[in-house]
């Protein structure tokens, strides 16, 4: 079982910069693929970043440039870095990790970013 918080969300402008976190209560961090998605209500849950277990790293192609995912194993922590925020932003952003193997799937309770003047 992996525990996963979420952390980081808030009230921010257009144009304004977050950083989201991810920390993961477990000593087999380095054998997760962590991915972040983002859903509104009544939107589908939306894919927003992975960092797989080697660090490499995959975007949703209207996030390119915008979002940077990273990871720190010793933390067991995965960040997202959200730069030149839009109010299409606003959103739920929840963490998740997938065994690299067993595919056993694990969430958080979400963070709530909201993007407003």
């Amino acid at each position: 079982q992996v525990q996963l918080v979420e952390s980081g969300g808030g009230l921010v402008q257009p144009g304004g910069s977050l950083r989201l976190s991810c920390a993961a209560s477990t000593f087999f961090f380095n054998m997760y693929t962590i991915r972040w998605h983002r859903q509104a209500p009544g939107k589908q849950r939306e894919l927003v970043a992975s960092i797989m277990n080697d660090g490499s790293t995959r975007y949703a192609d209207s996030l390119k440039g915008r979002f940077t995912i990273s990871r720190d194993n010793v933390k067991t922590t995965v960040y997202l870095q959200m730069n030149s925020l839009k109010p299409e932003d606003t959103d739920v952003y929840y963490c998740n990790a997938d065994h690299i193997s067993s595919h056993s799937q694990f969430w958080g309770q979400g963070t709530q970013v909201t993007v407003s003047s």
